[in-house]
């Protein structure tokens, strides 16, 4: 199978303030809105998709019409520091500080509001012992 294009689509009730959060922190704008599903695309980035349904929508199969739950998903910035001192300007909760990982990772997690993880990452030399766990093409 070859894949033209992939992206997530989120789950959740709050679709507008989620719409509304995902531009206003992260860049992205509306490609496509109805009353139950909003296509973002990152404002410089066009190849960077993102979309919202609303978890109650009749597309969803029953019993799976639920809002998404233990998702994290990670946005890699060049410029972390950057990102987290706007991220506590503009008051967002802070679940994780910006901290160094020994794995290969600067980073900090904060949420959505609908509570999805949402993991802002910058890509550093990892510490010895993980450097080796890396496979040559990463």
């Amino acid at each position: 199978m070859q894949i033209a294009q992939y992206y997530p689509v989120l789950a959740v009730k709050a679709l507008a303030a989620a719409s509304a959060f995902y531009q206003q922190h992260f860049d992205f704008k509306v490609v496509f809105e109805a009353d139950w599903y909003i296509h973002l695309q990152h404002g410089k980035q066009p190849d960077i998709n993102l979309a919202l349904l609303d978890c109650r929508h009749e597309t969803i199969p029953e019993g799976y019409r639920k809002p998404a739950q233990g998702l994290l998903i990670n946005f890699e910035t060049d410029d972390v520091d950057a990102a987290y001192e706007r991220a506590q300007q503009a008051g967002l909760p802070i679940l994780l500080s910006l901290r160094d990982e020994a794995f290969g990772q600067r980073h900090f997690i904060t949420r959505d509001p609908n509570g999805i993880l949402i993991d802002v990452i910058k890509v550093i030399p990892p510490a010895a012992e993980f450097a080796q766990q890396y496979r040559a093409e990463a």
